[in-house]
C-alpha cells in the first residue's frame, strides 16, 4: 500500500480539520477479528480529500447522510468527494488483529493461555484499526468505546470506566495525533496509586504478576519523581489525565509514549537478577516517555521530517531527570557507553543524515531515521546549545515553544524562533552547522604544540561546528589536568595545555560535552591498555572505551589492542554501564567480526577468562551478574555450564533465575552439548513466553546442519510471531563451525525481502538486522550485498537494514586487512 507522501500530507492539512473522532471497538468477536466503528467530523475546505482505511471487510461507509462504495477503497485509501463545509463520515468494518508488533496486535501467553490486545499505531499503523485522516498534524480529541471479554479490563487515551453492558468507555481525550492513539485489553495485573492529583498505574499479564507487585514501587516514585521534575521544567502541568505504563508482551521498540497510556515491553519486567545498568536504562525509559507527554504529545512535530523535536529532546531530558532526581546519578556515563556508541555506528553508515531537516518524502522513509542520530545526537547537540546559550534561556524557550503550541504542532523554524527569543542570539549558522549538517568531527590534542585540532567528517568537508568540551591528561591513576573552552575553527591553541603536567593519557571531551570522536594519540593508544581502569573518572574511563571502539571500527586501532584493554582494565572496571556494554560489544562484534576465524576461540577465552575474574571479584559484587553472563557466553568448559545448570556454585539469587538459566542452556546449546529433547525440558520448566523465545533461539543455535536447515525454514516461510521471528534470527549465525551456515549467506538476501508480504516495516527492519549474515565476513558475502541493493523493489525497513549491515562488514573485512595476524 502507498505510503503518505509529505506532499499528500501538505495539501490534506490545507484542506481539512478534525473536530471529533468517535471510535467503538469490539473485541470479543474471536482470536482473528475485530469490530471497528468510527465516526469522523471534520471540516473542509474544498470539495475532495481521501481517508485511510485498511480493513478485512467494510459493513458501511457513508458521508454526511449518503452510502458511499466499499469498492472504491483502494490501495488503503478511499476517496471523499462532494464535501460540504462541516461533514460527517460513519464507517463500520472487520478488521484482523496483527501479529507483528504493529496495529492491533494480539498476543497469547502460554503461561495461562490468556489473550492480550495493544495498540501500538506507530508509524502508520492506525488504519489498520480505525478510518482515520493518518497524519501527525491532524491532531482531533478521541472518544472511545470498548467491548471486551467480561473478565478483561480496558487501559487508553483516557481515564476508562465500566458500563451496565460491560462495555468500557474512555474519557474524551485533549487533540491527540493518530499514531498515539491506543487501547490495552487483556485481564492484566494492575498496582495503582496517586501523585499530585494524578491516578498512577503500572499494569501487566497476570503472570508477571509477582514482578510486577515487587517492582511496582520503584517504577512509581520514579514516574513521581520525573512529574515533579518536569512540572519544574516545563512550567505547564501534565493534561492527558489518569498516566498509565502497560507492560506489553512481544512489543517492537523500548516503549511508546501514548498520551495517559504509555506501552513499554514487558522484558523490562524483570523476572530475576537485573544489572545496576539494566535498572538505569528502565528508569531512562520512564524518564523519556514521560517527557513526551510535552515533547510530541502536547506539541507534535509537523511532519516526521522533524521527529528530532520528539526523540532528541525526550533522549536528553529524560538523562537530565534520571541525575537530577532518581538514583541513576551516572546516566550520562551510560550514554556514552550506550546511546552514544549506538549513535557513533549509524554516523558511520552510508545511510547517515542531519539531526533535523532530514526530507522524509513519505511516512515509511521517515521510519528509517528513528536511530541513534535522532536520539543520542540530538541530544548531545541539544547540550551544545545550552553551553552556546546558557541554560536559563534554553529553558525559558522549552517553555515559549511548549506554551506556543500546545495541543498543535511545530517544526524547526518554530522552536529556533523561540530559542533566538530566549537567548537574544541569531542561531541561523549554528542550526546550519549542528542541526541541518550530517556527519560526525572527530576531535584531538596535541601536548607538544598545545593546539586542539577538529578534523570535519569524512565527506564534508565543508562543515564547520563550533564545540565546546574539555581534555583531561591522567597520569599513574592521577588527574593532572582538565581544560575547557569552544573551538570554533579547526585548530586552535589553548595555552593551558602548554604549562599543564605532561600526561600519559590524554583524553579530549573527557567528559563528553559534545558530539565528536575522540582521537587518541600514539603515547595514549600505548599507555591506554595498562592505565585505562586507573583513571579515577568513570565519565573519562567511558570516553575512553568509546574512543577505542570508534578507533577500532574506523580501522585506525587494532583490535588486538582492544583486547589487551579488556585483559587488563576490563575486569578492574566498577561502573556496570561501562562493564557490559564493553563486554557484549567485544563478544558480539569484536570477536566474530574483526578477528579471523583462527584466533576467535583464543579471544572467546581471554574474554571467559577475564568475566571469570569479575564473577569471582568479591570487591565487586554489582559485577558479578555480568561477569557470570559473559562467562557463560564465552567458556569452553562444559562441566562448569553443567554445574550452573544444576544450581551449584551459584548465589541463589542466580540458581534460582529462569532467564539466566536460559543463558546457560542457549550457550550449551551452541557448542552442540544440548540436544532438542533437553532443550524442550527446559521448555517445560518455564512454560512462559520468555521461556518460549529462549527456547526458539536454543533450538535455532544448534550446530548441525539439520537444526539449521529447520531454523532458516521457520524464519522464512513459517507464520510466527514479531518477537518468535527475532528470537530465530538473533541466534541463526552463532556457530562455531561457520561452514555449516555459510550456504545461507546468500538465501539471505532473497528470502529475508520477501518477509515484507507477511510483516509490518517497523518489524521487519528488525528482523533484516538480525538475520544478516554479519559473522561471514569475505568478499562473497559483500558481493551478494551490493548485489541485493541494487535491486529498487526492496522496501526502505529492509534497504536500510541491509544498508546499515553491509556498512558493519565493510568496516570488519577493512580491519582484518588492515590489520592481519602477525
Amino acid at each position: 500500500m502507498p505510503s503518505l507522501t509529505r506532499t499528500e500530507a501538505q495539501q490534506r492539512a490545507a484542506a481539512i480539520r478534525v473536530t471529533r473522532m468517535a471510535i467503538r471497538l469490539d473485541l470479543d468477536q474471536g482470536s482473528e477479528h475485530f469490530g471497528s466503528r468510527t465516526e469522523i467530523h471534520f471540516d473542509a475546505t474544498g470539495t475532495e480529500t481521501f481517508v485511510e482505511l485498511r480493513a478485512i471487510a467494510v459493513a458501511r461507509l457513508e458521508l454526511n447522510g449518503a452510502p458511499l462504495d466499499p469498492d472504491e477503497i483502494q490501495d488503503g485509501r478511499l476517496a471523499l468527494r462532494a464535501l460540504a463545509p462541516h461533514n460527517v463520515l460513519h464507517v463500520e468494518a472487520t478488521m484482523a488483529y496483527s501479529h507483528d508488533g504493529q496495529g492491533l496486535h494480539r498476543s497469547i501467553d502460554p503461561a495461562d493461555g490468556e489473550a492480550y490486545v495493544y495498540g501500538h499505531l506507530f508509524l502508520d499503523a492506525a488504519p489498520s484499526v480505525f478510518a482515520c485522516f493518518d497524519q501527525p498534524d491532524l491532531k482531533a480529541p478521541y472518544e472511545v468505546w470498548v467491548r471486551a471479554p467480561a473478565h478483561w479490563r480496558v487501559l487508553g487515551n483516557g481515564a476508562a470506566t465500566r458500563a451496565a453492558d460491560g462495555s468500557w468507555q474512555l474519557a474524551p481525550t485533549a487533540p491527540l495525533a493518530t499514531y498515539f492513539v491506543t487501547v490495552c485489553a487483556g485481564p492484566w495485573a494492575s498496582v495503582e496509586r496517586e501523585h499530585d492529583g494524578i491516578r498512577l498505574g503500572v499494569h501487566a499479564r497476570a503472570s508477571l504478576r509477582g514482578p510486577l507487585e515487587r517492582q511496582a514501587g520503584e517504577l512509581l516514585s520514579v514516574t513521581a519523581a520525573c512529574f515533579d521534575y518536569y512540572h519544574d521544567v516545563f512550567g505547564i502541568r501534565y493534561p492527558f489525565g489518569d498516566y498509565h505504563q502497560v507492560f506489553c508482551p512481544e512489543f517492537n521498540a523500548g516503549a511508546m509514549e501514548n498520551p495517559g497510556c504509555v506501552t513499554i515491553r514487558d522484558a523490562f519486567l524483570f523476572r530475576g537478577a537485573a544489572t545496576h545498568d539494566e535498572l538505569l536504562t528502565r528508569t531512562n525509559t520512564i524518564a523519556h516517555e514521560l517527557a513526551h507527554m510535552w515533547f510530541g504529545n502536547l506539541v507534535t512535530m509537523t511532519w516526521w521530517d522533524d521527529l528530532w523535536l520528539n526523540e532528541s529532546f525526550a533522549e536528553y531530558l529524560a538523562h537530565r531527570a534520571c541525575v537530577a532526581v532518581t538514583d541513576f546519578t551516572d546516566a550520562w556515563v551510560d550514554s556514552t557507553m550506550a546511546r552514544k556508541l549506538w549513535g557513533h555506528t549509524a554516523e558511520r553508515s552510508p545511510s547517515n543524515h542531519p539531526v533535523a531537516g532530514t526530507p522524509a518524502l513519505d511516512a515509511q522513509a521517515a521510519l528509517n531515521n528513528f536511530d541513534g542520530i535522532s536520539y543520542a545526537k540530538g541530544s548531545a547537540v541539544l547540550r551544545q546549545l545550552i553551553t552556546h546559550i546558557g541554560d536559563e534561556a534554553f529553558v525559558a524557550g522549552v517553555r515559549a515553544y511548549l506554551h506556543r503550541h500546545r495541543f498543535g504542532n511545530g517544526d524547526l523554524a518554530d522552536f529556533l524562533h523561540t530559542m533566538e527569543a530566549a537567548s537574544g542570539l541569531a542561531l541561523g549558522d549554528w542550526s546550519s552547522a549542528w542541526l541541518q549538517s550530517p556527519g560526525i568531527d572527530s576531535l584531538h590534542v596535541h601536548q607538544d604544540t598545545g593546539r586542539v585540532t577538529r578534523i570535519p567528517p569524512a565527506g564534508y568537508p565543508k562543515v564547520s561546528r563550533p564545540h565546546t568540551f574539555d581534555v583531561a591528561g591522567f597520569t599513574g591513576g592521577r588527574e593532572v589536568f582538565r581544560v575547557g573552552g569552544t573551538l570554533e575553527r579547526s585548530t586552535r591553541k589553548w595555552p593551558e595545555l602548554l604549562t599543564a603536567e605532561r600526561a600519559e593519557i590524554v583524553l579530549p571531551n573527557a567528559s563528553d560535552l559534545t558530539w565528536a570522536v575522540s582521537g587518541l594519540d600514539p603515547q595514549t593508544l600505548r599507555a591506554l591498555p595498562e592505565g585505562l581502569a586507573e583513571i579515577p573518572d568513570p565519565q573519562a574511563r567511558a570516553v575512553a572505551w568509546l574512543a577505542l571502539i570508534d578507533g577500532m571500527h574506523e580501522g585506525r586501532v587494532d583490535p588486538r589492542l582492544v583486547l589487551r584493554a579488556a585483559r587488563s582494565a576490563w575486569p578492574r572496571e566498577r561502573n556496570s554501564s561501562i562493564l557490559n556494554r564493553v563486554g557484549t560489544h567485544l563478544v558480539g562484534r569484536l570477536i566474530p567480526l574483526f578477528l579471523p576465524p583462527p584466533e576467535q576461540g583464543g579471544a572467546e577465552a581471554l574474554m571467559a577468562d577475564a568475566a571469570q575474574r569479575i564473577y569471582r571479584d568479591p570487591d565487586n559484587p554489582g559485577g558479578s551478574l555480568i561477569g557470570a553472563r559473559l562467562l557463560v557466553q564465552t567458556t569452553g568448559d562444559e562441566s562448569l555450564l553443567r554445574s550452573w545448570l544444576a544450581g551449584d556454585d551459584l548465589p541463589p539469587e542466580l540458581a534460582r533465575d529462569s532467564d539466566f538459566r536460559w543463558w546457560i542452556v542457549r550457550a550449551l546449546a551452541r557448542r552442540g552439548w544440548m540436544g532438542e529433547a533437553e532443550i524442550t525440558s527446559y521448555r517445560q520448566r518455564d512454560d512462559s513466553l520468555a521461556g518460549q523465545q529462549a527456547a526458539l533461539a536454543a533450538l535455532a543455535l544448534r550446530p548441525t546442519a539439520s537444526a539449521k536447515a529447520w531454523a532458516w525454514e521457520q524464519l522464512v516461510a513459517t507464520k510466527r510471531s514479531n518477537y518468535e521471528l527475532n528470537a530465530l534470527a538473533s541466534a541463526f549465525w552463532a556457530c562455531p563451525d561457520l561452514a555449516l551456515v555459510r550456504p545461507y549467506a546468500e538465501r539471505y538476501f532473497t528470502d529475508v525481502p520477501r518477509l515484507a508480504g507477511r510483516l509490518g516495516e517497523d518489524a521487519l527492519g528488525t528482523v533484516a538486522t538480525l538475520a544478516y549474515p554479519l559473522p561471514i565476513v569475505d568478499a562473497s558475502t559483500l558481493a551478494a550485498s551490493r548485489h541485493a541493493l541494487a535491486d529498487n523493489s526492496l522496501t526502505p525497513a529492509v534497504r536500510r537494514s541491509m544498508t546499515d549491515a553491509q556498512a558493519k562488514l565493510e568496516e570488519g573485512l577493512a580491519s582484518q586487512a588492515a590489520f592481519p595476524p602477525s
